[in-house]
């Protein structure tokens, strides 16, 4: 008993007599209580929660809005005194969805996955408190994201009261197939990511209502989301003829490579190419020019989705099985008239 409060209720000892006990416990090579005995005292539960996602670990901490949303996630598992296991994705033909059954976690956060993949399969049948962010949309179990296909509308909207015509789009993946190039009209409607296919939708239903058909707008799809994905998105639709003079994006980090890319070929944004991202990360608001993008908060996002899994894990249930959070457009300066009626 003596042993166990040095561990677990450090209080009911002397500084002293502690601090012996873990001393020869370091020396007899003891690394104190077996966290799953620990776990069965507590009624089975492990005292984590896990974070699925489809990409790999290096996503989570190298991504931007990744990032952002994770803060937001440790912040309320951390009030709760939870930890956090990160359950990565692989490459789509090399799935384990083994590694999500052998987790030892109280409930899940599922955070863009998309549609049939294994991965949402394997959390449904642990049949633990789940929430969903973003995608994919699931029967019954709650779903925190904007309003993508509004947020993504009023972007377009941006360019074309600005006098755009020629509007190009940059878009990260449309299916887990790593495929990179031009999407056509079947891809897009076989997309299995219901994110980015809504935006599209949003900037095809903006540029339709201003006569502008999607049929002539080239949709360059990208297996990811990063700076030189969109820097080689972005040189490849720069050298289209009739160029196009603006670029809508649906990531602020690929909308950082459009701009990469257009400086190194001389063309001066937002004078000769406007750019219009999605995120508002840091790196988009401290860029020279400042860049125009949808703003949505990833780490309050983040924070709201654990907390429903909290509430989850109390046996709460939540009153609105989707929880929408606010979007705005920030109109920067990486966004201009065309110089001669684009």
């Amino acid at each position: 008993m003596t042993v166990s409060n040095a561990y677990n209720r450090p209080d009911q000892l002397s500084v002293e007599l502690r601090e012996r006990i873990l001393e020869t416990a370091q020396r007899l090579g003891f690394p104190g209580p077996d966290p799953l005995a620990r776990g069965l005292r507590r009624g089975g539960r492990s005292g984590a929660i896990g974070l699925v996602y489809d990409s790999r670990l290096t996503y989570a901490v190298r991504d931007p809005a990744a990032v952002g949303f994770l803060g937001g996630v440790c912040d309320a598992a951390e009030a709760a005194e939870l930890g956090l296991l990160l359950v990565p994705g692989s490459a789509p033909e090399q799935r384990d969805a083994a590694a999500i059954g052998a987790a030892l976690i109280d409930g899940v956060i599922v955070y863009s996955v998309a549609d049939g993949d294994p991965l949402v399969a394997a959390v449904l049948q642990r049949r633990i408190p789940t929430v969903i962010v973003d995608q994919p949309p699931t029967p019954d179990v709650p779903l925190v994201g904007i309003d993508d296909h509004a947020a993504a509308r009023e972007a377009a909207e941006h360019l074309l009261a600005l006098g755009h015509r020629r509007v190009a789009v940059i878009s990260f993946a449309l299916a887990p197939d790593g495929h990179r190039g031009l999407a056509d009209r079947d891809r897009q409607r076989r997309a299995r990511y219901p994110v980015t296919n809504t935006r599209l939708g949003g900037y095809a239903a903006a540029l339709g209502d201003a006569g502008c058909a999607w049929a002539d707008v080239p949709v360059y799809e990208c297996p990811g989301s990063s700076v030189p994905l969109g820097r080689g998105a972005a040189a490849a639709l720069l050298e289209t003829r009739p160029r196009p003079t603006a670029i809508l994006t649906t990531s602020d980090a690929l909308a950082l490579g459009v701009v990469e890319a257009a400086r190194e070929r001389g063309i001066v944004v937002p004078d000769e190419l406007s750019v219009v991202g999605f995120d508002d990360v840091p790196a988009g608001r401290s860029l020279s020019p400042p860049l125009t993008t949808v703003h949505q908060d990833h780490a309050d996002k983040g924070r709201l989705a654990a907390e429903l899994l909290l509430a989850e894990l109390h046996g709460k249930a939540p009153p609105d099985p989707r929880l929408t959070i606010p979007h705005r457009l920030e109109v920067r300066d990486t966004t201009a008239p065309p110089r001669r009626g684009g």
